[in-house]
């Protein structure tokens, strides 16, 4: 009795500890986090060039991968530039590039930035933690040729 008592204490020990291993799903990012990470991916861009800062941008440990955020960057001809989300993507052209109901993405990203230096596009794309097609804001700034974006899910 004894050593059944032992034995399941010992379970239960080992049970807790492993539950306690499995990190949590954190929290979806927020539109203000959204937004300093792409200031921050800016300045950047400023200090460095477009060459450093696409490498850093590319990197998964260069921060500029937070959380469910990374920074995109596409130069004025659509092209992608960076994608911290998918840096294989790097220089493919992306001026048709549609989201899952036919919204011409970049196209857009080109317009919310034509008469102001910042603007917000909504669009439905797939959510890689959620394995779910979502509605997906990103926040944009055209910095010179360059249209430097992350965004966030809201469903």
């Amino acid at each position: 009795m004894e050593h059944s008592r032992f034995t399941r204490a010992a379970l239960l020990a080992a049970a807790l500890l492993s539950t306690a291993a499995v990190p949590a799903l954190a929290a979806p990012s927020t539109p203000d986090q959204a937004k300093a990470l792409v200031q921050d991916a800016v300045a950047y861009l400023k200090a460095k060039g477009p060459a450093e800062a696409a490498k850093a941008f590319n990197d998964p440990k260069g921060g500029f991968v937070r959380q469910d955020l990374y920074v995109f960057v596409f130069d004025k001809s659509g092209r992608y530039v960076a994608s911290g989300g998918n840096p294989s993507l790097t220089g493919q052209d992306a001026a048709g590039l549609t989201d899952a109901e036919g919204k011409p993405i970049v196209q857009e990203m080109q317009k919310a930035t034509a008469a102001n230096p910042a603007g917000v596009v909504e669009y439905v794309w797939l959510n890689r933690s959620s394995n779910k097609v979502e509605h997906k804001h990103s926040y944009i700034v055209r910095e010179g040729d360059y249209l430097v974006g992350s965004g966030y899910y809201t469903e």
